[in-house]
């Protein structure tokens, strides 16, 4: 069986021809570096992903808190992972960078805040994040 998929691991987008028998490659044509037969025996065999969702953050000028996964991740563990982070919430101020959700749906992988947050107080002050004290806004 032949199977084509477009290579994603450079601007090259080279156009791969992967000749199977089950679930065994025989052959991998179209690439024009090394990276592509990499990435189509890994794609085909056990696809990983790096996955980029939101969760919900508390007393932040923002209701949600852009992250993304520590490390790939197993494709079919992408939804187990969208499915704890629906239930995650974490508290203002948060540093871009910083574990915002440690263990993801127990893969041993971490949610890392992709956005610096400050925390907004009822008063109009806010706690920005990394720093000491009150600043008003």
């Amino acid at each position: 069986m032949k199977k084509e998929l477009p290579c994603i691991i450079c601007p090259m987008s080279c156009h791969l021809e992967v000749e199977m028998e089950g679930d065994q490659i025989l052959s991998i044509s179209g690439n024009t570096c090394p990276r592509g037969v990499a990435y189509a025996q890994k794609e085909l065999t056990h696809p990983m992903r790096m996955l980029t969702t939101t969760i919900r953050i508390a007393r932040a000028e923002l209701p949600l808190l852009p992250v993304i996964t520590s490390q790939e991740v197993p494709k079919e563990k992408i939804f187990d992972i969208m499915e704890a982070a629906r239930h995650a919430k974490v508290c203002a101020p948060i540093i871009c960078g910083s574990v915002a959700v440690s263990n993801i749906a127990d893969l041993g992988v971490d949610l890392i805040a992709a956005r610096t947050l400050d925390e907004v107080m009822e008063d109009g002050t806010a706690r920005i994040a990394g720093h000491q004290g009150l600043e008003t806004i």
